[in-house]
């Protein structure tokens, strides 16, 4: 392969040939090869995968639009350098996504849901659960990585003690975030029920109300002989008399139970 002096198994070629491949540090006898995958957050997670091949001596990215090798100046501080500057993207767009799961929760506890409160719900939901499914991988590898080259002398134990560190901040907060959402769902589906209810028992309340009414329209409405207030001169009068009278009995037993419900409850 084109500017690297070992030769490279066909396999792992088609892994780093791979853009979904997950992380990876695999060691052989003639070099090891990294695989880090990490999340880039622009306009939405898009994932990125990169591909390292570490010699003895040297330190090779492989390129996949050339598929070649391109040497880096230094063994470990290469691949470090590269792989910092995405984590560091990584850290400042995460912080977005905290602001704007915040930002629905202060707006859900003042009761000020956005109308469309799920569709950005799914969407970060979505986002960071991408965001944490990848890093928990690539936060292991980071940490095999560091362990298995730590008894070397040149080998920048800090440097790579700060990759694994930042990718670990961001995995627990993205379990954090994942938390929140779920739990801000729950509100919301309880506030929604609640609503409902609300709405339910109202609905109840002037059904019962009028139901009555209702019965007295339809007996009258029959037409039948024989009914009463017929003949009687004053028989609509008396009617809707019966009418209120049923309606206000039947909104003082309503009240009447509604007190005693709220009696109850306290």
């Amino acid at each position: 392969m084109e500017g690297i002096s070992v030769t490279i198994n066909p396999l792992h070629l088609e892994d780093l040939r791979n853009e979904r491949h997950s992380s990876l540090f695999d060691i052989n006898p003639d070099y090891d090869m990294l695989i880090v995958r990490l999340p880039v957050l622009d306009e939405g997670v898009q994932i990125l995968s990169i591909g390292f091949i570490l010699t003895e001596a040297a330190s090779y990215r492989f390129d996949r639009e050339h598929n070649s090798f391109e040497a880096l100046d230094s063994r470990f501080e290469g691949p470090h350098r590269i792989i910092d500057l995405i984590i560091d993207r990584l850290l400042k767009g995460f912080n977005g996504y905290l602001e704007r799961v915040a930002d629905m929760e202060e707006r859900l506890y003042a009761d000020r849901a956005e109308s469309d409160f799920m569709t950005q719900w799914l969407g970060l939901k979505r986002d960071i659960l991408r965001v944490e499914r990848v890093l928990a991988r690539t936060t292991t590898v980071l940490a095999e990585v560091t362990q298995h080259y730590k008894p070397l002398e040149r080998f920048p134990v800090d440097h790579y003690a700060d990759l694994h560190e930042h990718t670990d901040r961001l995995l627990r907060s993205a379990v954090h975030q994942l938390s929140k959402l779920d739990y801000i769902y729950n509100f919301h589906n309880a506030r929604t029920n609640e609503k409902m209810n609300r709405l339910i028992y109202m609905l109840t309340i002037i059904s019962a109300t009028f139901l009555p009414l209702n019965l007295v329209v339809g007996f009258f409405g029959m037409n039948t002989g024989g009914l009463p207030f017929a003949e009687n001169p004053t028989g609509t009068l008396n009617a809707v008399m019966l009418m209120v009278l049923l309606f206000l009995l039947t909104s003082a037993m309503l009240l009447l139970w509604h007190l005693r419900r709220g009696t109850q409850r306290h």
